[in-house]
């Protein structure tokens, strides 16, 4: 079968000895990040994307894609161990992981993250596999005006199963299609929203604009609510790191359902690693025979989530690789890095550039092995790694952002561009409002005006195209009801309940 052939071609380049590296790394620095709370696999990804421009396009995707996995295993371990999850993927293990602690089961605990981790990362990638090719033979079909519509629906969902307020979600969806249309227009040559300065005549810089949002905002927030507080780091031995069979018995449904769960959100714009974890904990909990176990320590309530936030989060690689369309703001970023590198997101990727999309599906399972190795034996490594205070960090993350932005493009104005976004991106979170959306719409906004503008052409102006055909009209109407249902009052405090951890 042509599947076998291609994933030898992934397991050929990425089994060469220096993407074989970058493997390790990504892995290495997504534990890091996932252990330590702060600036996360969102802001790592950002301050490492100039760096990924002198490596080759494969390399740089499979570091990248290391990270962001390898963060939701590192989540869990301070999560368990001191009740502070490192990622806020991992903020539902800690309920009912942090209580395995005292009773002696916190080797028991890791175990079993790791283990469903490493079964869930492994199912999602064999998905990713089977259906890559499918998808991508069917997004071939779509015309202009399907993509728009598709691209619509995305966004749209992207609110929908996201945490946070919807009109707010909306407004940051707005405001970064607005600012993704900054710049020179590709049909007339005029400049646009440019305020006068031709450094801004090509966008904005979407590595400034990441590294601003995420990295120097994250870092001003740290530092308003952090006081640099003590953390309880743990100076005992962790032990008992292999699971009963009684263990493997209780955790094996969980696994497997949470697995399930976690593959199919994960698909979904605005899904991923978040809300696979909230909604597998609330399914467990709801068939649980004993459901009064939760938060006292079941086993259950960390097999489920762990294994359901790492199939969403490379399961949402599906859309990325096969459509070009990110389902989160770090598969935006991915499609930063392989714009970036010259490479074109979409469904000719599997075609023009098959060592890349093979390589890095090929990586994951590679990856997921040696988050199992990096996770379990050097446990106590990661916890002591706590130790190290944030105003040794910090400063360190602000001078790599400043010189990976600046080594790009060499122009100044981008270290400019790069602290307006971090203080507007501080101002967001002091609003509640999610910087998430706003990247998706910066990303996905010359995309949208590209493809509304194609089939407007193709329409000769005429709007009623895009409800004369199946699939567009469809797309536009799922998207159109998905919108109006958030708004109604049940369906919005149910919503609200999926992110409930107590």
């Amino acid at each position: 079968m042509d599947i076998f052939a291609n994933l030898a071609l992934g397991f050929g380049a990425v089994l060469e000895p220096s993407n074989l590296m970058f493997c390790f790394l990504g892995c290495l620095l997504g534990t890091a990040v996932g252990v330590l709370p702060g600036i996360g696999p969102m802001g790592t990804i950002a301050i490492l994307l100039p760096v990924t421009f002198g490596f080759p396009p494969e390399a740089s995707m499979i570091m990248l894609a290391g990270i962001y996995y390898g963060a939701q295993y590192g989540g869990s371990t301070t999560a368990i161990l001191i009740n502070l999850p490192g990622e806020a993927t991992s903020a539902v293990t800690a309920i009912d992981g942090y209580q395995m602690a005292p009773q002696g089961r916190a080797g028991t605990a890791l175990a079993i993250a790791a283990l469903g981790s490493f079964f869930a990362g492994c199912f999602a990638t064999l998905v990713i596999a089977l259906f890559a090719v499918p998808l991508t033979s069917l997004a071939l079909k779509f015309g202009p005006s399907d993509y728009f519509a598709l691209m619509v629906l995305g966004v749209v969902a992207s609110i929908a199963l996201a945490r946070g307020s919807v009109l707010k979600g909306l407004v940051m969806i707005f405001l970064g299609l607005l600012l993704g249309c900054v710049g020179t227009d590709v049909y007339t040559g005029s400049m646009r929203l440019t305020l006068g300065t031709l450094d801004l005549a090509d966008g904005i810089p979407i590595i400034a604009f990441g590294s601003g949002v995420y990295a120097i905002a994250e870092i001003l927030r740290s530092l308003e609510v952090e006081k640099e507080q003590e953390r309880d780091v743990l100076t005992t031995k962790v032990t008992g790191l292999m699971p009963s069979m009684a263990d493997f018995k209780e955790s094996a449904g969980p696994i497997m359902r949470g697995t399930l769960l976690g593959s199919i959100l994960g698909i979904l714009p605005g899904g991923g690693a978040m809300l696979s974890a909230f909604t597998s904990y609330a399914l467990e909990k709801k068939i649980s025979r004993n459901p009064e176990r939760f938060g006292h320590g079941a086993i259950a309530g960390v097999a489920g989530p762990e294994s359901a936030n790492n199939a969403g989060a490379q399961s949402s690689f599906i859309p990325m690789l096969t459509l070009g369309i990110p389902s989160n703001a770090i598969m935006a970023l991915m499609i930063g890095a392989l714009m970036l590198q010259g490479v074109a997101p979409g469904p000719n990727l599997v075609n023009e550039q098959p060592i890349l999309f093979w390589g890095v599906i090929a990586s994951m399972w590679i990856g997921n092995l040696m988050l199992v190795i990096l996770n379990l034996p050097l446990v106590g490594l990661w916890v002591r790694l706590l130790s190290v205070r944030n105003h040794m960090l910090f400063p360190a993350i602000i001078g790599f952002s400043a010189i990976g932005v600046y080594s790009v493009g060499n122009n100044p104005f981008d270290l400019v561009v790069m602290a307006v976004f971090g203080v507007v991106g501080y101002g967001l979170t002091k609003l509640d409002c999610e910087p998430a959306p706003l990247l998706l719409g910066f990303v996905l906004g010359p995309m949208l005006e590209e493809y509304l503008r194609r089939a407007m052409l193709l329409a000769d102006g005429n709007p009623l195209s895009f409800i004369q055909r199946p699939i567009t009209a469809g797309l536009l109407l799922v998207a159109t009801v998905t919108l109006i249902a958030v708004l109604f009052p049940a369906i919005r405090d149910s919503r609200r309940e999926v992110f409930v951890d107590d």
